[in-house]
């Protein structure tokens, strides 16, 4: 059993993109489904797809690499936990190394990232950084 589905697909796609796959299947949430929509609007991964299965569905991400086949992604690290959850108001909201990383946070208005946060003047969860 799960206790943790966020990590797990985090830690699914740090995986992958270690062994350099174009792509790994997550079991489908629609929580998962926007993180992976931050990710591909910020640039991080190349694309999302919902792969129906017998059960509840997967989510396929495929991963993003540079022309010289390093990957976008050098570490993604989950910051709140079902066991200590972490908040962040607005002010608290900073920068993820000076600006290169996103910070992923399910806010009122839907999951968003660090800079969609200030825009639209919310703080919330902090689910994950991304460099």
């Amino acid at each position: 059993m799960l206790t943790d589905p966020i990590a797990d697909m985090l830690t699914c796609v740090r995986n992958a993109v270690r062994v350099k796959r174009p792509s790994v299947n997550v079991p489908y949430s629609r929580e998962k489904h926007a993180i992976a929509k931050v990710l591909k609007d910020e640039g991080f991964i190349a694309d999302f797809a919902k792969v129906d299965d017998e059960k509840q569905g997967l989510l396929r991400v495929y991963l993003k690499y540079t022309a010289e086949g390093q990957p976008v992604v050098s570490q993604i690290r989950r910051v709140s936990k079902p066991g200590q959850r972490i908040y962040k108001s607005l002010d608290e909201i900073r920068p993820v190394k000076s600006g290169l990383g996103i910070a992923i946070l399910s806010t009122p208005k839907g999951v968003l990232s660090d800079r969609e946060c200030r825009k639209a003047h919310v703080g919330g969860e902090l689910i994950c950084t991304v460099w």
